[in-house]
C-alpha cells in the first residue's frame, strides 16, 4: 500500500484573501498559526468574502517575523503588526456566529476600502477572545479563529485529479482553499476518514465541507465562471448541497511539515454518503 503523506500546507491570514504555502508551520489552539486571524467586515459588522467581493482574491498576503503584509496591484504594500495593540472591540458576525473582534487601524480600513471600492474594516482576533466550534461537531475545548466553522480543511490530491477529469479541466488546488493536502490515497478516500494522525498531531474529521460560489472565482484574475460548481452539482451533490473536502479538528498542538506521514486511525461511513 502506498504511504499517505502531507503534501501541502496553506494558511490564509485574512479570511478570503490569498493564502500562503509553507513547508512547515505551528499548530495552535485555533489551527494553523495566524490562519484566518484577520477578517474584513462591512458597515453592519458582517464578514466579507469573495462571495460578494471577488476582487478580494487579488489581495496577496505575506508574513515576516513582525508583520502581516498585504499587497495588491496599484497599491503600496500595507504593513500590519502581527500582534496589534488595543483597538475597538467589535461584535462581528460570521454566518450565524456572533464573535468579538478588535479593530486594527484606520490606515488598514482605508487601504482595503480603496482597493475593493467598498467601505470595510479590518478586524483581528486576539488571544483573549475565544470562538468555540459548533457543539454538534466538536468537543468543548475546540476553538477556531475566523474560518467559516472549523480549524482545518483537508483535501486529497487525487480527489482533485478525479474532479478535473470529470470537468476535462486542470484547476489548481488553490481554487479550493484547503489548509492540508494529502497524497498517496485514492480519490475521495478522505470521505470515509473519521480520525487520522498527521505527524504527531491527531485529527477528527466530523463533517464534509459544503462548497459555495467562491469556487467559481479564478484566484489569479477574480473572474467568475461555471466550474467546478457545475460538475460538483452533478457528481458531489447531497441534500441540495455540494461537497468537496473534509473539515477537521485537532487534538494536540505542535508542528506540521510537508512530508509528514498520514495514518488513518478510524474509518466510517462516507461523508457525504455518495
Amino acid at each position: 500500500m502506498t504511504d499517505i503523506s502531507l503534501s501541502a500546507i496553506t494558511l490564509y491570514p485574512v479570511k478570503s484573501l490569498a493564502g500562503i504555502a509553507v513547508n512547515s508551520w505551528p499548530v495552535i489552539r485555533t489551527g494553523l498559526l495566524y490562519d484566518r486571524q484577520w477578517m474584513l467586515i462591512d458597515a453592519d459588522n458582517h464578514f466579507l468574502s469573495q462571495r460578494t467581493l471577488p476582487k478580494m482574491a487579488l489581495i496577496k498576503t505575506a508574513l515576516t517575523d513582525r508583520h502581516l503584509i498585504l499587497s495588491a496591484a496599484g497599491m503600496d504594500d500595507l504593513f500590519l503588526a502581527l500582534t496589534p495593540v488595543g483597538g475597538e472591540v467589535i461584535e462581528s458576525q460570521i454566518w450565524a456566529d456572533q464573535c468579538a473582534a478588535n479593530s486594527v487601524s484606520v490606515e488598514a480600513d482605508q487601504w482595503l476600502s480603496d482597493f475593493l471600492k467598498c467601505d470595510c474594516r479590518l478586524v483581528y482576533q486576539p488571544e483573549t477572545l475565544i470562538r468555540p466550534v459548533d457543539a454538534h461537531y466538536s468537543q468543548p475545548s475546540d476553538t477556531v479563529a475566523f474560518s467559516d466553522g472549523f480549524p482545518f480543511l483537508l483535501i486529497s490530491e487525487n480527489s482533485l485529479v478525479s474532479l478535473n477529469n470529470d470537468m476535462a479541466l486542470n484547476l489548481p488546488m488553490t481554487r479550493f482553499r484547503p489548509n492540508l493536502v494529502v497524497s498517496g490515497c485514492d480519490s475521495y478516500a478522505e470521505d470515509s476518514w473519521r480520525e487520522v494522525s498527521i505527524g504527531a498531531i491527531d485529527f477528527r474529521l466530523p463533517k464534509p465541507c459544503s462548497r459555495c460560489s467562491v469556487l467559481v472565482i479564478d484566484p489569479e484574475t477574480a473572474e467568475m465562471g461555471q466550474e467546478p460548481l457545475r460538475t460538483l452539482n452533478r457528481t458531489r451533490k447531497w441534500q441540495n448541497k455540494v461537497y468537496f473536502g473534509q473539515n477537521a479538528l485537532h487534538d494536540q498542538l505542535g508542528l506540521l511539515t510537508v512530508g509528514d506521514r498520514v495514518h488513518i486511525k478510524v474509518i466510517g461511513d462516507k461523508q457525504p454518503p455518495l
